[in-house]
């Protein structure tokens, strides 16, 4: 029988992460993670189980060569720390596991032999010995959480050396006992430096040159992370926002600068682009932009200050950007008068929610 390959990404620090962050958004940020790993999948892997932290891919009687498998593994490597450095750089949130995705890390463990198969609810997953062993190579001696690991089987089958070095890696060999049964394996530990990251598109900070022309403010008796939580997930905005029929959003991503929604408002889709301007330290900040108007573009910022005694203060400021006279005139006829009742309207809808939630 052929070999067939094993192949588990392995998000390190997970534990840790979710039992010391907001859960919610702890469970956001590794669902992204782990689509992100899923799309950086090359060699046609197939998804065996999503388990936890951790991807179980395998492919079938068949092994991909040295030079292919390495490839691989740096691809997930390079896609995994390219998000996480989005995720630091285009921060909205200001949450313990937003502010610290960052640390996490990721190791990837590769093994090989013959496979065996279950039927379960009507699908095929792998089963055997080799798949026990797959699993316990996570847990190994190696001191690191940032690596590489390819068992003896593995390496012995695509001819990689023990001393195998290039820019990424560094190979060692190592051993463990599981069981009474001795498996050697080679590792390197992979340095984020190295890789190569995918750029990202540099966050929108906006600097208004003028005041904004609606500025709207109401306080909240609660914390203002919690505040910007309401505000930012879109979830429930349905709660709160007047006039609106619909949102749609992406519900397994965190917000940050950069993220889109829409509001459909009388059938009308207006696209909504996460933005930020320059504010004080004390300040949180969390904007919108949209082109769907009849003007050229509309910003709406909210800015939260914290209060003594777990109270906050929201700023909505509106600032309306048009290039010509018509619009201009658009602006003073229309926006201040229909966009600052149904602004006022949504805060009251939102202090009413707010107030609703914390009593439920």
């Amino acid at each position: 029988m052929a070999k067939s390959l094993l192949f588990i990404p392995d998000i390190s620090g997970f534990t840790h992460f979710v039992q010391n962050t907001e859960v919610e958004h702890s469970q956001h940020v590794i669902s992204e993670l782990l689509e992100v790993l899923i799309n950086a999948n090359t060699q046609d892997l197939k998804l065996a189980e999503v388990e936890g932290d951790a991807l179980f891919f395998y492919k079938e009687n068949e092994i991909p060569s040295q030079e292919k498998l390495l490839a691989q593994i740096e691809t997930m490597f390079t896609a995994f720390y390219s998000h996480l450095k989005l995720l630091e750089k285009n921060r909205v949130c200001p949450c313990n596991a937003c502010a610290t995705a960052p640390d996490l890390q990721l190791k990837i463990v590769v093994h090989c032999g013959e496979l065996q198969f279950i039927t379960v609810q009507e699908k095929r997953k792998p089963f055997g010995q080799v798949v026990i062993e797959a699993h316990r190579l996570l847990k190994n001696s190696i001191v690191s959480d940032n690596y590489a690991l390819l068992s003896d089987e593995v390496s012995k089958t695509i001819g990689l050396p023990v001393s195998y070095e290039s820019k990424l890696y560094h190979f060692r060999e190592s051993k463990d006992t599981y069981d009474t049964k001795e498996i050697i394996y080679l590792f390197s530990e992979i340095s984020k430096n190295k890789l190569k990251l995918t750029p990202f598109a540099i966050p929108e900070v906006v600097d208004f040159k003028c005041s904004p022309a609606i500025v709207l403010t109401k306080e909240f008796e609660i914390p203002a992370t919690q505040l910007l939580e309401y505000i930012t997930n879109y979830s429930y905005r349905h709660y709160w926002a007047k006039g609106v029929d619909k949102f749609e959003y992406n519900p397994g991503e965190v917000t940050r600068l950069g993220t889109e929604h829409v509001c459909v408002i009388d059938g009308k889709r207006l696209n909504f682009t996460t933005v930020t301007k320059k504010a004080s330290p004390d300040e949180i900040v969390y904007g919108e932009r949209t082109t769907d108007v009849p003007i050229h573009a509309l910003y709406q910022f909210f800015v939260i200050k914290s209060l003594p005694g777990n109270r906050c203060l929201l700023t909505v400021e509106i600032y309306p950007k048009s290039k010509s006279i018509v619009h201009k005139l658009m602006l003073f006829l229309l926006i201040k008068r229909v966009v600052r009742k149904s602004v006022k309207a949504s805060l009251d809808n939102l202090e009413a929610f707010v107030r609703n939630d914390a009593i439920a």
